[in-house]
Parts: C-alpha cells; structure tokens; sequence
C-alpha cells in the first residue's frame, strides 16, 4: 500500500504562480502561446521505436513488494506488447512542472515526454492553450467501455477527447467522531460552535472552492462570480470569527491525528491511510455534494510515440490491470469494473477494498459528486487575490 507521503506531493497549489505564468503567456487578451491543432501532432514513431516515456507524480504506481524499482503493472505491459516504458517521476508540484515543459510547448518543440499526468485544474490550462493532442479513442476500446461515466464529460474537456483520468478522488470533510461527540453531516455544520479553532481548510484555491460552494447549494458545473463572492464573504467571517484554525497543505494530516483539529477539508485517499492507524477518523461527503476530481493522463504536443502512449493509457482501463493499481493507490479508482475483479480476490486486503467508498463510492456517494468548472484564465488572477488575502499567503 502507498503512504502518505504521496498525497503531500500529488496537489500543487493552484495560486499565484500558475496563474501569473500563465498570465505572462496571455497577457493583453494575446495567445501568443497557443498552439492550433494543425500544430501539435508530428511523425509518430511508436512502430519502429517501441517505447513510451511517461512522467508521472512520485508513490503514484505499484511496486514491487521485494524491489522497489520494479513496477509490476509496467512490466506485465512490456512483456505483453514488447514496449518498454521510461517511467519518471518527475511531477512534484503541478506549477513547477507547468514551468518546466511550458518553454518547449510554447515554442512548438518536443517536451521529450509521451505521456504526463497532471491535475484536472491543470489539464485545463494546457487544453486551452492547445499544448495537448487529441488522443484515438479508436485505439483504446477499454477506456471507452470502463471509464467511469461520473468523470466523462468534465467542463474544460468535454467527451475527455484529450485527457483520460489516472487516478481520482474527493475533497471532502474528515474528522474525529469519537472527540467531537457528534457527527457531521453538512458543510455548515463545520461552522458550529464546538468546532472553534479546531477547524482547517485547504489552502490552495483550485482544492478548496468547490466544495465551500457546494455547502451553499451552488450546482459547481456551472457557479458563477456571485457564488464565488458569496463564498469568499462566508470564508472571511468565518476567519474574523475565529472558527478557522487555519489554511493547510497536506500537513491537516496531522493535525487531524494529533487530535490538535476536529475536522478538516480532506482528500479521499488520505483518509484510507489515516483510518488505517486511527479507526476515529471518519471520512464525509456532506449532503449538499462533495468535489470529485482526477489527475488525469495526457500526451504533450510532438511526442514521439503517440500510438504506444495511447495504448499504454487503454491498457490501464482493463479491469485487472485497474485492479491492480487501485489496490496500491488507494484513490478513487476511475473504471468500476475493478471493483468485481478485487470483490473475488483470495486476499482478504484486497477484497475489503471492493467494499470501500472511497474507492468505489456507493450509489448514494455518487449522487452527490460533481465535477467543478474550473477557474477560467480570466476569472483567475482576480479570485486568486481575493483567496489569497484570505488565506494570507
């Protein structure tokens, strides 16, 4: 199983850096940076160079319980199709990386990566700004049969024509049920009195917006300016009250285990580890809905080996394969077949995890997920002022 550490480095924040970046790029209402589809593809290799070169977040595959270099999914796929895969993990921060490839894509030159895996807010800038090919659904019969239908049509990619999810998750409420004394149910029940200080929120505006909009009421596929400004004036008042320990990273990790905070704004997958060494802690999605979210597979302008890239990517849509990799990671897994291929498992750990919703969310967890609109390049620079002053970074 992976550890914690994964989830410190899986979400950059999406603040100030990113969005002056890319403000830089498309200043004064220029697209200087974009890139048109006659652009982004070039003679494709995959036939006589039979490799991938995928870059991916570090603790975000299986391995070998004996030899940590070995990632036995990767290695089943080598052997089956002959195409071996440089796999790197390179993606510690989604804006770090932004900046590391963005210098080629821009100047319409090879990133030297097949294949990446960033964050949904993220794909969304590199969707607009055309740095990414539109992959041959054709070619990957397994992604469209088992991609789950809850992460199909996100806004910034409508029909996942140029992304496909790696892995997915929730941002919802964890807390400590047996030192509250009570549970939580809604978002607003994060505001009551007995919470005083003993509550966090994200820090980073892309993690945590959604679902302080959602516990409003707002539909988060479609929120506008007024139900960001609504938002943020609740956020504020509920610093100036004193209800808000403060704005964290990955670090409400321990906050939560210490018993130091009562509830916090989490992602799914830390709390599978959380429970695993303390049972009090208690994850939720709240009856106003929960974001669901991805970090999602894409193949950069020019790649070399886009067929082999593509057939990587429907190879971890089979259901076994999927399998596989969920019970490593532990995350949302994005291909539900998965869950009746661990239901039959002989290995208890792994057949416990079919009936896990935070890995296969029940039919009433799923009502209650939605993917957001993302912040537009526009919308950005201004909202992200505004959090920050909040947040105080």
């Amino acid at each position: 199983m992976a550890d914690l550490a994964r989830r410190a480095l899986l979400r950059g924040v999406g603040g100030i850096g990113a969005a002056g970046a890319l403000a830089a790029l498309t200043g004064c209402g220029v697209r200087p940076a974009y890139v048109t589809a006659a652009d982004r593809t070039g003679p494709d290799r995959s036939a006589r160079d039979r490799s991938v070169d995928f870059a991916n977040w570090p603790l975000y595959i299986d391995v070998d319980d004996h030899d940590k270099q070995r990632r036995p999914t990767l290695d089943a796929f080598r052997r089956r199709t002959g195409i071996s895969v440089t796999y790197n993990e390179e993606i510690n921060d989604n804006d770090e990386f932004f900046g590391k490839i963005s210098p080629a894509l821009m100047n319409h030159q090879r990133t030297g990566r097949d294949l990446i895996v960033i964050s949904d807010w993220m794909c969304a800038r590199f969707v607009r700004l055309g740095w990414v090919q539109e992959m041959d659904r054709a070619a990957q019969p397994h992604v469209a049969k088992n991609l789950d239908p809850l992460l199909r049509t996100p806004h910034f990619d409508p029909g996942r024509k140029h992304s496909v999810p790696w892995q997915s998750g929730i941002t919802g409420i964890a807390y400590n049920r047996r030192k509250l004394g009570r549970e939580i149910r809604h978002t607003s029940d994060l505001w009551k009195d007995d919470l005083r200080g003993r509550v966090t929120l994200l820090a980073g505006l892309d993690e945590a917006f959604a679902l302080l909009m959602q516990g409003d009421g707002v539909d988060i596929t479609r929120w506008t300016a007024d139900d960001f400004h609504r938002m943020i004036d609740r956020v504020r008042a509920q610093v100036h009250k004193g209800q808000i320990r403060r704005f964290t990273g990955n670090d409400y990790i321990k906050d939560l285990d210490s018993g130091d905070v009562l509830a916090a704004q989490a992602y799914s997958g830390d709390v599978i580890q959380l429970q695993a060494d303390n049972p009090d802690i208690e994850f939720v999605v709240p009856e106003e809905g929960a974001e669901l979210w991805a970090e999602s597979l894409m193949i950069p302008n020019l790649a070399d080996h886009k067929r082999n890239a593509e057939r990587l990517i429907d190879y971890y849509y089979e259901p076994e394969v999927a399998a596989d990799l969920a019970a490593w990671v532990n995350y949302v897994c994005p291909v539900p077949a998965a869950r009746d291929v661990l239901a039959s498992s002989k290995d208890k750990d792994r057949a416990a995890l079919a009936e896990d919703p935070l890995v296969f969310p029940d039919d009433a967890m799923r009502r209650r997920l939605a993917i957001a609109r993302d912040i537009s390049p526009r919308e950005r620079t201004a909202y992200a002022k505004e959090w920050d002053a909040i947040v105080g970074l």
